[in-house]
């Protein structure tokens, strides 16, 4: 499982126009899934963001995780995290799961967020084409996969 974290100022996801989600202060997470990912691979990535230490203290030394600053977490299931550029000038995504494996990832990574946290996430639609607008705060933009442990 792969995820990109964005420390934001406000995010927002929209489909057809229509609003889907929508954080203020936080985390931008776009997640995505290939084949081989598990229950573990969710829960361990979910720990990982939630713990992670990427807002300022009173120092201005990046020390506060998430919670500790009463930030919010944007999920966002993005299979196009997983392309090859290997070969040619267009991606390939067949590392990227089949929604059948996906999708119920995808949920078990916003489930174990939201224990995390100790409140609701917001996400995206999963499938979805889908419009996110952010403001990346610092820029502070990292890259996780749970299988570089």
């Amino acid at each position: 499982m792969r995820a990109v974290i964005q420390r934001v100022t406000e995010a927002a996801v929209t489909v057809a126009v229509e609003p889907v989600g929508r954080i203020g202060r936080g985390l931008l997470v776009l997640v995505g899934v290939t084949h081989d990912d598990t229950e573990a691979d969710a829960a361990y990535l979910a720990q990982k963001i939630v713990a992670l230490r990427i807002f300022d203290d009173e120092a201005g030394v990046m020390n506060l995780d998430v919670r500790q600053v009463g930030g919010e977490v944007l999920a966002v299931s993005q299979f196009t995290l997983l392309a090859s550029t290997r070969r040619g000038n267009r991606p390939s995504y067949v590392a990227a799961a089949p929604e059948a494996v996906a999708r119920p990832l995808c949920d078990a990574f916003v489930r174990r967020l939201e224990a995390g946290l100790g409140r609701a996430v917001a996400t995206g639609r999963f499938g979805a084409d889908m419009q996110v607008s952010l403001v990346n705060d610092g820029p502070v933009t990292i890259w996780m996969d749970s299988k570089t442990k």
